[in-house]
């Protein structure tokens, strides 16, 4: 009656070896660290780089615990924080000669002391929010009127190519602030750009009047587009930080807007603000323009000659000059994806454009016009702008295209990532900027740890003393509940807060409530008369629905936090929700399974431990057994 099958028992084991597999790496703890990166989009951090680095610790004296390389960073890992400073300076000074202009960011960091055999096994301990792992917390402005501006410039240069098509001649359109000013000869032009900018351009509004012999239209944004382009450029810029930063390794980045024109972003575990600004400040616009080959262009760029009006200056990822026209073709905010690849005609390596329908009808226009020339793609950083590629136009363009020659496969990898890592539609600056130590985040680590323990022991003194032998396995479940949970966490990666600890505490109680209806149920069935093997199979039998139904009700609450919830709210409801799940496989399963093999393999068993019984007598008395 009450034996569980050798698969059921298998499937505890399992259970139980993977949950403290996963769970264990949150045991070791972090160690300090000094994290290697690059500055700019165009830098690299390879094997060379972790050369330079492993050479300047040893001049140092320095020896790291572990020394790793991804993609994005070298980090170095040290027994004390004192070796943590020493080689940060020793790294400092080797890698970055000039402040001013520095090629690699080195910052000091925290890395897991998690064995290599857990990590191979894909183990990870999980991620710590802000106010558990210290780190930096910015609050950045949009600048809002930068977006309008930006938009209306676009609106013009395509009104001007509009009316271009339409062969309407002597007219000007020109940008004043937010406002775009069209300035045409007779009234038959006045009604053709009219009609142009009502039926293309749907976000504006114009007022035409007449100056003399001229005519003029002013064309504004409607309200309900400016409050349109400005929502947009401020998910586009949320959108870019998440690539950026997660590009860059950085653990679970916090990064949400807050009210209409402000982004927050919380970096856990950076703690240098120098370095968290580095990794915000790479978050580079993109914009292709036409290169200036006119004869006054070509003498620019060998040096004999001036920029000529309506051009600006560059230098690509050589050092070369390049003089590119003013006039923005299209921006990142056009571009959809890019990805690296080989031309299947010459092999050679090669990046695949792909742009918006708007982008790619600009695209088709400008190829066709300026076919043989050449066309420059900038990428802007910390307001100075540098040359990625330069290419010829070599047949009309459209939405799909390529960029390929003078580049090698890992060049053009590079070139593909920074494409794809998306621009900022409007510029933005740091007004509020805030970091949390170390110290205070493993005083709130401790000071959790410490609530959830206490509360755990005391609920296991209380069960043992009230439910006897039963007690003891409903406080076994628990600790089992409480390992599975972490286990969870650590595999979803989840980021564990404050809040988060303290639904941990708030599992306990829900857990520890199954065992509770399941052990009154039994005594229940005793107090009725059945016999002990009889009365531990109904008590689970007939607890089971009941049990079911709270926590199915306790979970539905639990998702609609997750759901509508934001913040610490979420943070609340994701370990919220996965306690539940946990406490119901060991309150139920789990501790069947330790009661059936404890008292299973007793054909006459007489009596449980499972604290007093009271049995009613008939004269309305109560006795005890």
């Amino acid at each position: 009656m009450n034996r569980y099958p050798v698969w059921k028992y298998t499937v505890i084991v399992i259970v139980l070896l993977l949950g403290l597999i996963y769970a264990l790496p949150n045991f070791f703890g972090e160690a300090p660290a000094v994290q290697v990166s690059a500055a700019k989009s165009t830098a690299k951090v390879d094997a060379s780089t972790q050369a330079r680095i492993e050479e300047a610790l040893k001049t140092a004296g320095l020896k790291p615990d572990l020394l790793t390389r991804d993609a994005s960073a070298v980090r170095a890992r040290f027994a004390s924080t004192d070796d943590q400073l020493k080689a940060r300076d020793a790294l400092q000074h080797a890698l970055v000669p000039n402040a001013d202009d520095p090629l690699y960011v080195v910052a000091l960091n925290l890395v897991s002391r998690s064995p290599s055999w857990l990590t191979t096994l894909h183990a990870f301990p999980m991620y710590l929010g802000l106010d558990l792992r210290g780190g930096v917390d910015f609050l950045m402005q949009v600048d809002m009127k930068g977006v309008l501006d930006k938009k209306a410039e676009t609106f013009a240069g395509d009104i001007r190519t509009g009316l271009r098509d339409k062969e309407i001649r002597g007219t000007s359109v020109t940008r004043n602030g937010q406002t775009i000013e069209v300035r045409l000869r007779d009234a038959a032009s006045l009604e053709i750009a009219k009609r142009l900018i009502q039926d293309q351009f749907t976000d504006l509004t114009t007022v035409d009047s007449q100056e003399g012999s001229d005519y003029k239209i002013v064309a504004s944004f409607r309200p309900e587009a400016g409050v349109k382009i400005q929502d947009a450029a401020l998910k586009q810029n949320i959108t870019t930080l998440h690539n950026r930063i997660n590009e860059l390794g950085v653990a679970e980045p916090v990064i949400q807007q807050q009210g209409i024109d402000r982004i927050v972003v919380q970096l856990p575990g950076v703690q240098d603000p120098t370095r968290a600004k580095a990794i915000l400040g790479r978050t580079a616009t993109l914009e292709m323009r036409l290169v200036d080959e006119s004869a006054e262009g070509r003498a620019a760029e060998t040096g004999s000659g001036p920029v000529p009006f309506g051009s600006e200056k560059f230098l690509d990822r050589e050092g070369r000059t390049v003089i590119v026209k003013k006039q923005v073709l299209v921006t990142g905010e056009n571009l959809t994806d890019a990805q690296p690849g080989f031309d299947g005609q010459t092999s050679q390596p090669k990046v695949d454009l792909t742009m918006d329908s708007k982008g790619g009808r600009i695209m088709r226009d400008v190829s066709r016009e300026n076919y043989k020339k050449r066309m420059a793609m900038l990428m802007f950083e910390k307001g100075k702008g540098e040359v990625l590629t330069a290419p010829s136009i070599n047949g009309e363009l459209g939405n799909r295209f390529q960029i390929s020659g003078s580049m090698n496969v890992v060049e053009a990898n590079d070139l593909a990532l920074l494409l794809r890592a998306g621009s900022l539609a409007a510029p933005m600056e740091i007004i509020q900027e805030r970091t949390i130590g170390p110290s205070l985040g493993a005083d709130n680590i401790a000071k959790g740890f410490d609530s959830v323990m206490y509360g755990f022991a005391a609920i296991m003194v209380f069960m043992s003393l009230y439910y006897a032998l039963f007690g003891v396995f409903s406080s076994i479940a628990l600790a089992v509940n409480l390992l599975l949970l972490v286990a969870v966490l650590s595999i979803l990666q989840a980021t564990l807060t404050l809040p988060g600890i303290a639904a941990m505490a708030l599992a306990i109680g829900v857990a520890i409530d199954s065992n509770v209806l399941i052990n009154e149920r039994i005594r229940e069935e005793l107090r009725n008369g059945a016999a002990p093997q009889a009365a531990i199979h109904a008590g689970y039998d007939r607890a089971w629905g009941t049990i079911l139904d709270s926590n199915v009700t306790t979970l539905i609450a639990g998702i609609a936090l997750l759901a509508f919830g934001s913040g610490p709210v979420r943070g609340f409801a994701v370990v919220h929700c996965i306690g539940i799940v946990t406490s119901m496989f060991s309150a139920v399963f789990f501790s069947r399974g330790l009661v059936n093999y404890w008292y299973g393999r007793k054909k006459k068993l007489k009596t449980v431990s499972i604290g007093t019984v009271w049995r009613p007598k008939t004269d309305g008395a109560a006795v005890a057994e």
